[in-house]
């Protein structure tokens, strides 16, 4: 299992030194989330400054993004990494793309799947000088004339990774692309049950193995020697109620059988009383979809937890430099010798 880390940079003048240390102390790659900042511009200061870890988003939202502004973001950041970068797309939710980015929202797993096919149509066009000609339900791409065409680099196979949860986006992610990032709330029992089923109907539409996509989990853990551990539980058990109070995890919350803690977590939710959400989280909640065990077992636990289902995750806490780095580096090492 490669081993990453989050970037939860709140200021773009932080990522240069956030990065240089997460390359040092031997992360495999690095990926950003699109919440409160862009997910994209850290990515070029992360590309400057490193010179071997992989980098990519986790995710940027697609909808709020046409794929010509998808398309040759992701030309230019491989370019200027070398290939290290990878392009994580993801949908969001319909509140979000129509109330929070003005986005249009209609059919997600068809349109995702679209806007993936259509990327690739411009990086082929780029590439290999091929015609622009792609003609779908969304998106009719037919315009590319020598002064907007960027032309072909060294790194041109870029791979996508889909955020998928539900069946469809599941199998869309098979089909189409080269990765799936599975959520934080997702369970073992949700990944073999629901998530590989699915992707691989997709693989299986596009005649590939298993082997041909990287699954990724960003994973929570509860360090049970850390000073800070009620802290990082609380953090956890809040995250948990708040995915498990959104209606887009309604089938994890199902397949558990917890269909009375998302009802009252919802509740709570619609109210507006986020205070009293992680004493709503019950145990059975946190322990089936946390990993709970001292630093030096926590490695050994996430791999045996994840044998088989899991290529490469990070820890949903994020990487601090300058803090707690003797612990990361031995956490690093028990993954990469496990």
């Amino acid at each position: 299992m490669k081993i990453d880390a989050n970037a939860m940079s709140t200021d773009l003048q932080d990522v240069p030194g956030q990065v240089k240390a997460m390359e040092a102390i031997g992360f495999d790659g690095v990926w950003t989330a699109e919440t409160r900042h862009d997910a994209i511009l850290p990515l070029v200061l992360a590309a400057e400054h490193t010179r071997r870890i992989e980098m990519g988003t986790a995710i940027a939202v697609a909808f709020a993004r046409s794929p010509g502004n998808l398309a040759y973001m992701a030309w230019d950041l491989a370019k200027y990494s070398k290939g290290r970068f990878i392009l994580g797309l993801g949908s969001q939710v319909k509140a979000h793309n129509v109330r929070r980015f003005g986005a249009s929202w209609e059919k997600p797993a068809a349109k995702m799947r679209e806007i993936v096919l259509a990327i690739r149509a411009l990086w082929d066009c780029w590439q290999n000088r091929t015609p622009l000609h792609f003609e779908g339900e969304f998106f009719k791409l037919t315009l590319m004339t020598p002064f907007f065409d960027p032309g072909p680099h060294e790194y041109p196979r870029i791979p996508i990774y889909l955020a998928a949860v539900n069946a469809l986006m599941c199998q869309v992610a098979g089909e189409v692309c080269d990765g799936l990032h599975a959520h934080p709330f997702i369970t073992p029992a949700y990944l073999r049950e629901v998530v590989l089923p699915n992707m691989a109907i997709g693989l299986e539409k596009s005649g590939r193995p298993r082997e041909a996509m990287t699954l990724c989990l960003s994973f929570f853990a509860i360090p049970t020697d850390d000073p800070e551990r009620q802290a990082i539980e609380g953090m956890v058990r809040q995250q948990i109620g708040f995915y498990a109070s959104t209606p887009a995890y309604k089938a994890v919350m199902d397949l558990h059988g917890w269909q009375d803690a998302q009802a009252h977590l919802s509740k709570l939710a619609r109210e507006g009383r986020w205070d009293a959400i992680p004493d709503a989280v019950t145990d059975e909640m946190v322990h089936e979809v946390a990993t709970l065990g001292t630093w030096a077992e926590l490695p050994g636990l996430i791999r045996a937890r994840y044998e088989g289902l899991v290529d490469r995750g990070r820890f949903y806490f994020p990487f601090i430099p300058g803090q707690k780095e003797d612990i990361w580096r031995k956490v690093i090492k028990a993954f990469k010798e496990g």
